[in-house]
This record gives C-alpha cells, sequence and structure tokens, in this order.
C-alpha cells in the first residue's frame, strides 16, 4: 500500500511500522528506544510524528504504530517539533552532559546546559529500556529495571555481579546514549561488576567473545560450535567450503 510521508509518496507492508518506512526512503526520524536488531519500544518518544487521518490529526509513536491503511504523515510539523523539544529538554535534564544527546538538541535549536545549573547526580541512561530487552532476548535476563521514580535505573540484582550474564556486551552495544560502561583490556572484559576472559579467533587472533557467551549459545543451540573462530572469520570459512563444494 502507498502513504505519503512529508509530501513523498512511500510503499509500505501491511502492518509495517511508521518509522521503518520511513528510513527505508530516507526520512529521518530521531528515535533513541528503536535499534536495527530490535523492535521499537515507544519508551522515549522523540519519534512522534503527526499522523494524518479522514482530516483528523493525531500524533503516534511512529516505532511502533503499524500501516494498516493508507495515511499522510507528517514528521516535522511545528506541532512535532515543539513536543520534540520539550521531551528532549526533560532528557537534558537527566542526562545534560550526554554528547549524543546535545547533539540532538543542538538540531532542535536548544542550548547546552550550563555548568553551573547541572545536577549534582548526572546519569547518562535515559531508560529507554533497549539494553534490558537485548537480554531479554538472549535468554539472559541478567539485568532489568529496578526502583521507581527518580531512584528508577537499570541494574543487575542487588547491584551484585550477576550470576547468569555471560559478558556478550550487547547491552552495551544497543544502548543509545553509551550509559553502560564495558571495557575490554589484555583480554578480558569487565561490565555490570564482572570480568571476563574473552577467547581469541584461531584464524585471525583477534579477541571476539567471552567463553561463558560462547557456552551459553552452545547450549541455547543444542550443539558444540566448531572451532573457535570470531564471526567475520566464521564466514569467510563458510564461504570457502561452499565454494570447494560448488567449484564457485
Amino acid at each position: 500500500m502507498r502513504i505519503i510521508i512529508d509530501g513523498k509518496a512511500c510503499e509500505a507492508e501491511h502492518g509495517e511500522y511508521i518509522l521503518a518506512v520511513a528510513r527505508r526512503n530516507g526520512i529521518d526520524i530521531p528515535a533513541l528506544c528503536n535499534s536495527d536488531a530490535l523492535p521499537g519500544m515507544g519508551s522515549c518518544r522523540l519519534c512522534i510524528v503527526e499522523l494524518i487521518e479522514r482530516n483528523k490529526t493525531k500524533v503516534v509513536a511512529s516505532c511502533i504504530y503499524p500501516i494498516t491503511r493508507e495515511v499522510s504523515v507528517r514528521t516535522n510539523s511545528h506541532r512535532i517539533i515543539g513536543i520534540r523539544k520539550s521531551i528532549m529538554k526533560l532528557l537534558l535534564s537527566r542526562s545534560p552532559e550526554n554528547e549524543y544527546l546535545n547533539s540532538i538538541s543542538r538540531h532542535y535549536g536548544l542550548k547546552p546546559s550550563n555548568p553551573q545549573e547541572l545536577p549534582e547526580k548526572v546519569d547518562d541512561c535515559i531508560l529507554c529500556g533497549l539494553c534490558v530487552k537485548a537480554c531479554e532476548e538472549l535468554g539472559a535476563n541478567a539485568i532489568s529495571t529496578v526502583g521507581r521514580g527518580t531512584g528508577k535505573k537499570v541494574s543487575t540484582p542487588y547491584d551484585e555481579p550477576s550470576a547468569v550474564c555471560v559478558g556478550c556486551g550487547s547491552c552495551a552495544t544497543v544502548c543509545p546514549t553509551g550509559a553502560i560502561e564495558m571495557e575490554d583490556c589484555n583480554g578480558t572484559r569487565t561490565i555490570w561488576g564482572k570480568t571476563f576472559e574473552l577467547l581469541s579467533c584461531e584464524r585471525c587472533g583477534k579477541n571476539y567473545a567471552t567463553k561463558e557467551y560462547i557456552e551459553f549459545m552452545e547450549k541455547k543451540l543444542g550443539e558444540k560450535l566448531e572451532g573457535q573462530y570470531c564471526g567475520n572469520c566464521r564466514k569467510a570459512i563458510n564461504a570457502e567450503r561452499f565454494r570447494d563444494i560448488y567449484g564457485i
């Protein structure tokens, strides 16, 4: 079906989210709680757009709004820009020194925070929930959102090193503001107060994953992985085998 986004005709599949269609057509909509690897969460609300349908308008979160009929969408109307500015002010009140958030706020003409007005406690985490979702999708469930109100945060149980964390780093990878600290140094990885040994690829020698993560995936897949290879080398080996078998 066809939808109109900012005056541009775009083809969309039934049930496809507005944000996905917009990005596929080169239309930028800011989003913090959305990752290519995970579906939209609808928590940051920065991806809001104005939906025009039957001469009526409403504001929706584009990352979780499915397209079911032909509609028109405005991504940068005065109304939407005003709401996004308000959202950015709220996010910056929590994470005023985060460079990524400040880069977005500058796009909307917001001034950087005054150092003298910064709160005593500064936290880069905006509670978007992507890290928790990534951990849940993996099946580890090592972190979660805990607490309420101003004390709400993402953490391991009792803020102690998690017994089920496998050090995969998925949470840090999807975090839009770089709030999760993960350090790889001298063949080890430290994350959430826990240190893991990193395995080295037999082919290129690059550190690529923790022993716990590989064991976790083998158990999940129900089979032992052949060799100790990073993702790129494993793909190269499979491609070489394919060429040998089919002579391509």
